[in-house]
């Protein structure tokens, strides 16, 4: 039984006041078994970038070798620290996370959600876009593709692509699930709308693609299905243009190109195709979106994530055979401290963790909540050291150089 982070100290603890200790977290390293033990996690490094704000490193012994981590962790009780998302200038692009985090001015960051990397549809580009929804700076970026239509290892039962790691206005993080709320309305009646500036769209629905979508093709939204990431494009599709809510064009076909800022492209597949095409070159036409959690307060900043951790306990159903470079995000009971994890690259240079230990692994700095994020090539953790403008990627990523990413979470000192 896992003893409770009430009676021992978190790693992150330790990190803050600079100690180089051994602590013991529960079976960070044997999740997987039934006779797990205590296994040390040694902390080989330490330094405060700012008050409220640390970064480590530290090494797990697992029955594959040595694992080797990085820490970044954020007190949000402090009126200067925050959280916010990195991420490119438009939602369908990428950007390594050292530079997303000299550019918006955070002083660390980790990669954040799965993306859109590749494609198996035969003329169709991948987007680069996240499969998870996005909010910055209290603004919905976009929304969530189907659970099916996500890239990355599976997922635990009961969690979708619609979760996300967050913060809402009252400055504490959380663990929360979004809806998208949305029509489109005319005298001809009322549209629901399913999706916002996403690479897939269910089944006979409709989506809104903003000027936040960027340049690339919109024809990836209507590929592959509910239950099947690479089934077949729709040939039963639909795109309107509105201007200043009046339809300016409709055509059978999604488009690509930028979307200016007065603009926004409806696109329909099947049954949402048929519901678009009822509209024509110069209906009025008004359309309303929104982003809502399920918890309260009102989120100002999130980035999709597969929930790990729930409550202090790992959840059911996590896969504890896979190891592999893993990257991940928790949050204390009090939402007030927040634990970025990013591991190195395999052996040699570290062994990874599964999910599984992950999980177990969060729990032992803290958290009472955490999600797995993008792993792999995609992991990184960038640092900007006091005094300097420029931030620096501190682990080894498993490609060898920084895989440009669809986007990230960011620690800010004085950002409010």
């Amino acid at each position: 039984m896992r003893p409770s982070t009430l009676l021992r100290p978190s790693l992150a603890l330790l990190l803050a006041a600079g100690l180089s200790t051994l602590v013991a977290p529960a079976g960070v390293a044997q999740a997987a078994t039934a006779t797990a033990t205590d296994t040390p996690i040694t902390v080989t490094s330490t330094e405060h970038l700012a008050p409220g704000v640390t970064y480590g490193s530290f090494q797990v012994n697992t029955p594959r070798g040595v694992t080797v981590g990085y820490l970044l962790t954020a007190d949000l009780r402090r009126n200067k620290v925050s959280l916010g998302l990195l991420h490119p200038d438009t939602v369908a692009q990428r950007k390594v996370v050292s530079a997303m985090t000299t550019d918006q001015g955070a002083i660390g960051g980790v990669n954040g959600d799965f993306f859109n990397i590749s494609e198996t549809h035969v003329g169709v580009e991948p987007t680069g876009s996240s499969s998870g929804p996005e909010i910055a700076d209290g603004e919905d970026l976009k929304f969530a593709v189907p659970t099916a239509q996500r890239f990355g290892p599976g997922i635990a039962p009961g969690t979708s692509t619609r979760d996300v790691f967050g913060v809402g206005v009252n400055g504490k993080a959380r663990v929360d699930t979004l809806s998208l709320a949305g029509e489109v309305r005319s005298k001809k009646g009322t549209i629901a709308l399913s999706g916002l500036n996403q690479y897939a769209l269910p089944v006979g629905s409709v989506g809104l693609f903003t000027s936040q979508w960027g340049t690339a093709s919109r024809v990836r939204s209507t590929c592959g299905s509910d239950t099947n990431r690479n089934d077949p494009c729709s040939t039963h599709t639909y795109e309107v243009t509105v201007r200043h809510g009046v339809v300016t064009s409709v055509g059978q076909t999604p488009g690509a190109g930028e979307i200016p800022g007065d603009t926004e492209v409806l696109v329909g597949r099947e049954g949402g195709a048929d519901a678009l095409d009822d509209l024509a070159v110069g209906d009025r036409v008004k359309v309303q979106e929104k982003l809502v959690s399920e918890d309260r307060p009102k989120l100002v900043f999130a980035v999709g994530g597969a929930p790990i951790l729930r409550a202090g306990e790992p959840l059911a159903g996590l896969d504890a055979k896979t190891a592999a470079v893993r990257t991940a995000a928790g949050v204390s009971p009090d939402g007030t401290t927040v634990y970025l994890v990013a591991l190195a690259g395999l052996a040699p240079a570290s062994a990874g963790f599964t999910v599984a230990e992950l999980a177990d692994l969060m729990h032992s700095l803290g958290a009472d909540a955490a999600v797995n994020l993008d792993g792999g090539g995609s992991t990184t953790v960038a640092v900007r050291q006091p005094g300097q403008t420029t931030a620096t990627a501190r682990n080894n990523p498993s490609g060898g150089v920084e895989r440009a990413v669809a986007n990230g979470i960011g620690i800010f000192v004085g950002r409010h």
